[in-house]
């Protein structure tokens, strides 16, 4: 049976088949046509993504104009270390002008798993190496404009070994309680959404733990 990696890795169903997600969380066959490409231009290439303009036949409905930015895809990692806190950072970003807090994330280099990218991620901007490292959840960030696909995993077990942060890397590490983490999203201080969603993952899957025991 494949895991949900796998299965969320689909990024287009079997040829002339569309699926969508039950609220039983498997695949059935949709009642919906896929859009089909008469024509795509790439407008731009870059270092870590793309952006191309495509010109689509929509069934029933014409023609559209649809915009793609083409990412490499990343992964996040929730962090737990001995006394149960999670590492979250706090970093500038460029794009929204301010510091956020984040889970430790970044992009997948062309060809590498998923959660080689994240345990390397987690090494580099917090200075921790992960004996485990499980698999929490997968998502499309943003589906009506880009196909990037976010990984998140769980890491367990830390080492500390020393961080290795990038020439244009400035991050802080707080090990914090998930509750007060939990907390700072009700707040608004957290508005990242890989890192809100790796929380309120991982809390689920504690509640669900629990609830088995």
């Amino acid at each position: 049976m494949e895991n949900l990696f796998q299965a969320a890795s689909r990024c287009r169903p079997p040829l002339g088949q569309t699926l969508t997600a039950t609220r039983e969380g498997l695949w059935a066959e949709s009642i919906l046509e896929a859009e089909k490409s008469l024509e795509s231009r790439q407008v731009y290439s870059g270092k870590i993504l793309n952006l191309r303009v495509d010109r689509v036949t929509i069934p029933g409905k014409g023609e559209a104009i649809r915009e793609v930015v083409e990412f490499h895809g990343g992964a996040a990692i929730v962090a737990l270390d001995e006394a149960d806190r999670v590492l979250l950072i706090r970093q500038y970003r460029y794009a929204v002008d301010c510091e956020l807090w984040e889970l430790p994330a970044g992009i997948l280099e062309p060809g590498e798993p998923p959660a080689v990218c994240a345990a390397r991620e987690l090494q580099e901007e917090t200075g921790y190496r992960a004996a485990r490292v499980e698999p929490l959840c997968s998502f499309y960030s943003t589906p009506g404009g880009t196909d990037e696909m976010l990984h998140i995993f769980v890491a367990t077990d830390l080492v500390p070994v020393g961080s290795r942060l990038e020439a244009d890397e400035r991050i802080e590490v707080f090990p914090t309680l998930l509750g007060e983490a939990l907390a700072m999203i009700e707040r608004g201080e957290i508005v990242d959404g890989k890192t809100i969603i790796g929380l309120l993952m991982l809390q689920a899957r504690q509640v669900n733990g629990r609830r088995r025991e």
